[in-house]
């Protein structure tokens, strides 16, 4: 029996915010952030193959990238490696793919999930997709995975669960999606418990996603659907080349989650981290007396507490009265950043010379 399970894999972002470590020629999803030997594009094919076969996972990403998608998931075909010609941000990459996959089987039903995401419980998150993608199967339903919060993180989408659905009790009608609100907004969503994290995992059928674009965000579904005679064929490569830079920039949050009104939250617990900054990865890994979380490098601290430490491996790196401090040692280039300010390493990143992206 054919199976119409699929997955597609984001990883086509720059991960500015864990510069100096990522760069715009080796972004955040091939490097080996956690220090384990595996990169987190790698640990997210791991995880899918447990869900799907390989043969119907697909990684999108920009065409300058598909080298290290091959290098790092040689298991997969030229074919499941979707190159994008220009970064226009995640809505056009899903409609892409839906369209892609859409061509190739008309059942096709997907999750769509980031490259740049750890999970701790693998089992239980295997389990989690399946009973979502068995909910999108045969319903005209968006789903997405909602964690419940921890903390009024600004950066993170809102989601407002309404009555729940006849599917079980860990699935609910979304009353409203709020994506990444100021911190008062935030602070009261934490306080309500009415709200969950938007994990960045969206599940739904590819018959389902396309009507919400062709709905709701019409200019990008009237651009690719003029490649429907071309996805999967040997035109595939020059119809996106032309037209695909044309789509307009947008994430697929603001160009359907924010306005269709058929989206679903299903509540979920499987230790998620978005390892969106390098603050979230001492967050994540935080375990040491004095709270100092070191990757790969030796480090000798003298008293300090609250430190992130990344560098070179067996690299001995001496500090004495830094506290809660960033400190990334790359081959070019030295940041030691204090946390409360991380938000700025972006802009820092954006002024560096271009060699240095």
């Amino acid at each position: 029996m054919k199976n119409h399970n699929y997955i597609v894999i984001m990883a086509g972002g720059i991960g500015s915010r864990f510069w100096p470590a990522s760069r715009e020629s080796r972004p955040k999803q091939f490097l080996d952030i956690l220090g384990i030997g595996k990169s987190l594009l790698r640990l997210t094919y791991e995880r899918s193959v447990k869900i799907v076969p390989s043969e119907n996972i697909y990684i999108v990403t920009n065409e300058r990238y598909r080298d290290q998608v091959k290098k790092h998931l040689p298991e997969l075909t030229h074919d499941q490696i979707l190159g994008e010609p220009s970064m226009n941000n995640t809505a056009p990459c899903v409609a892409y793919s839906a369209f892609k996959l859409a061509a190739l089987d008309e059942k096709a039903n997907l999750l769509v999930a980031p490259s740049d995401h750890y999970i701790h419980d693998v089992e239980a998150y295997c389990d989690i997709v399946q009973a979502a993608l068995d909910f999108t199967a045969d319903r005209e339903a968006i789903l997405t995975l909602g964690m419940k919060p921890t903390r009024p993180d600004t950066g993170y989408g809102y989601i407002e669960l309404g009555d729940k659905s006849d599917a079980g009790d860990s699935i609910y009608k979304a009353a409203r999606f709020t994506e990444k609100p100021d911190l008062e907004t935030a602070k009261g969503f934490l306080d309500s418990g009415k709200y969950y994290w938007n994990s960045g995992m969206f599940l739904f059928s590819t018959r389902t996603i396309l009507k919400a674009f062709e709905n709701h965000s019409s200019e990008i579904y009237r651009i690719l659907a003029q490649g429907q005679g071309a996805y999967n064929t040997a035109d595939e490569r020059a119809f996106l080349d032309k037209y695909y830079p044309t789509t307009p920039s947008i994430s697929i949050d603001y160009a359907i989650m924010e306005k269709a009104d058929n989206i679903y939250c299903m509540t979920a617990d499987f230790g998620w981290s978005d390892l969106g900054t390098w603050g979230s990865l001492y967050d994540f890994k935080k375990e040491e007396e004095r709270e100092n979380v070191v990757v790969n490098a030796r480090y000798m601290d003298n008293g300090d507490q609250g430190n992130l430490i990344v560098g070179p491996r067996k690299k001995l790196i001496v500090t004495k009265g830094l506290s809660d401090f960033i400190i990334i040692d790359e081959e070019d280039a030295l940041l030691v950043f204090p946390k409360s300010l991380e938000q700025e390493i972006k802009q820092i990143r954006a002024g560096v010379d271009k060699d240095m992206q």
